[in-house]
């Protein structure tokens, strides 16, 4: 109990300061808690839907949720899980995880790119404009036929790695928003955790429609992970955005170096 209580709080944490800490679920669930991927998924599903779903009713009442680009993409996600959950069920378990661990990798290269670079790209979307430029009279994004092709994708994309690894997708949409526009940090991870409450629901039902059980012992670590969001989001305003990305990145890469290696070393 204590195990799946830390590991939850952790996770619950890093989703809540950064938007994308769900991608850690997965392995927290695989590394200490000894749970298979088929296992793990639906349990990271829930855990990060629920804790989200906390974060978002917090983001609205503060303003901070871009609620239309929420729902531009978190429809396209939803059409596009199923999709995953089809996949996760075709391609073999030691495929998934080396996919997984490398996506993981990837994603935490990209994430400390753009901590490095937070001022420079901020001064380069001010000078030639990113696909989706906030309007200066609302704050709200000025929709185009670009800005909704790139939310689409964003949105799609995360839909489809929501069904196959139960990630939530939140490490695709706030480098994915952050890198194409110009709202903040604190916005992106507000409206990320909108994006990942509204595409849990709907991959997670069609999980458990494909026969997924939670063992009992997982609600322990998905009640702590709501708790570990609630209390991160009380002092993730008063963190440097940077200092986020770095932190989400530094812990990305180990995660993705121990998981990679307990596969690697599991098909020898």
């Amino acid at each position: 109990m204590l195990t799946e209580i830390l590991l939850g709080a952790g996770v619950g944490a890093a989703l809540g300061l950064t938007g994308s800490g769900g991608v850690l679920a997965v392995p927290a669930l695989i590394l200490g808690l000894g749970l298979s991927l088929p296992e793990a998924v639906p349990v990271s599903l829930i855990a990060i839907g629920t804790a989200s779903a906390t974060g978002t009713i917090e983001g609205l009442r503060k303003g901070l949720v871009r609620y239309r680009a929420a729902v531009v993409m978190a429809l396209s996600g939803t059409l596009l899980s199923p999709l995953g959950i089809w996949l996760s069920h075709v391609l073999p378990h030691d495929v998934m995880m080396i996919l997984f661990c490398l996506l993981l990798f990837y994603i935490a290269l990209r994430m400390a790119r753009q901590a490095k670079g937070t001022q420079a790209q901020d001064e380069l979307d001010e000078a030639i404009g990113a696909n989706c430029m906030l309007r200066p009279d609302t704050g709200r994004f000025r929709w185009n036929s670009r800005c909704f092709a790139t939310l689409t994708s964003i949105g799609g994309l995360s839909g489809l790695f929501s069904g196959m690894l139960g990630v939530g997708g939140g490490f695709l949409i706030v480098p994915g928003v952050r890198q194409f526009s110009n709202l903040g940090m604190h916005g992106i991870v507000a409206t990320s955790l909108a994006v990942i409450t509204l595409i849990s629901a709907g991959t997670v039902t069609g999980t458990l429609l494909h026969g997924a059980t939670i063992a009992p012992s997982s609600w322990w670590f998905i009640g702590a992970t709501i708790a570990g969001l609630v209390v991160a989001r009380r002092f993730a305003p008063r963190i440097p955005p940077h200092a986020l990305q770095w932190g989400f990145a530094i812990l990305a890469c180990l995660v993705s170096v121990l998981l990679l290696g307990k596969t690697v070393l599991a098909m020898v």
